[in-house]
């Protein structure tokens, strides 16, 4: 089974203009809104690959059963933290050239006590899985160390992702040695405070994430794919050529198709085949919109992994 941890669940509003003007009246040419959040995403695009999921984290009561209706329709086990008041909203705004501007909330704050159950929580759900994915922003009222005491609670011989920003990461990675990390590009540069202009970088810093303890890196480039690195090979897929329609959710598909190559025992090659396939076939729908899994079927059957190093 494959537990996924989602502190701060969100619903995305993304909103479609002919072109955003700073300072002016903009109006909307097409709305959708979606309950989401990274690890929530993460276990519907376990569910759409048919691997067993289980999800936890905090939930807010306002917003609790718009949230659970999505999870019980895709499948998706899932098992709360409630908290009192609404979960956040972030808005994802694209103009016609395809330009995404993204406004995020915090949400609400998150009691001490609370933060203390889903930690009890994740130590009972883990204890019969095979991989845990820990990935998004916390709310308010709880630091970065929180993604270390997380990854402390995990038992042993379960297999740890983590997809978060600069601090959480090396919050988890400070307390465990962790199974993946998927950074993009931007958050590869954050993490390393340095600027990634060719393939020999990104190879570089993974490397040097994997001298810091992690076991495989996983890092999305966008349309030009990604790079995989188990500390003994280095390993490229570039993307199929799709009608890019929303990008967002695109690297959670990725790290979804990832966790359930690795349930199965696949090669590494085959893991990253089935992550970019997931990631490309997710940004051609709208909004924050997982893949679906024709789609993906047929973005499998044509991209090709090939060995960098």
């Amino acid at each position: 089974m494959i537990l996924t941890i989602c502190p701060n669940p969100s619903i995305d509003c993304t909103i479609e203009l002919d072109s955003l003007n700073v300072g002016m009246l903009n109006r909307i040419d097409n709305k959708l809104e979606t309950y989401s959040g990274k690890a929530l995403n993460v276990a519907i695009g376990v569910a759409r690959l048919n691997e067993k999921c289980y999800t936890t984290g905090f939930m807010f009561d306002n917003h609790k059963s718009l949230f659970e209706q999505v999870l019980d329709r895709e499948g998706v086990n899932h098992n709360f933290v409630y908290n009192k008041g609404n979960a956040r909203t972030n808005y994802k705004i694209i103009d016609k050239r395809s330009m995404l501007t993204e406004i995020n909330d915090r949400g609400e704050q998150v009691t001490l006590a609370k933060q203390v159950e889903l930690l009890d929580k994740i130590e009972n759900l883990s204890q019969e899985s095979e991989i845990a994915v820990i990935s998004g922003s916390l709310p308010k009222g709880v630091n970065s160390e929180f993604y270390g005491q997380m990854v402390e609670r995990i038992p042993s011989h379960v297999k740890v992702v983590v997809d978060a920003e600069k601090d959480n990461m090396l919050s988890a990675m400070a307390k465990r040695q962790i199974f993946m990390v998927k950074p993009n590009l931007k958050e590869l540069e954050r993490l390393f405070d340095t600027s990634v202009n060719t393939t020999k970088d990104i190879v570089y810093l993974g490397n040097k994430l994997i001298g810091m303890g992690v076991q495989n890196v996983l890092v999305s480039m966008g349309t030009d794919g990604a790079i995989f690195n188990d500390g003994k090979n280095t390993y490229y897929c570039k993307s199929a050529s799709v009608a890019v329609n929303s990008a967002v959710g695109a690297g959670d598909s990725m790290v979804a198709a990832a966790c359930v190559g690795f349930t199965r025992g696949l090669p590494v090659q085959e893991v990253l085949k089935m992550a970019v396939a997931a990631g490309t076939a997710a940004v051609t729908t709208s909004g924050t919109n997982l893949f679906y899994y024709d789609k993906y079927q047929e973005i499998y059957s044509k991209i090709t992994v090939e060995k960098m190093i």
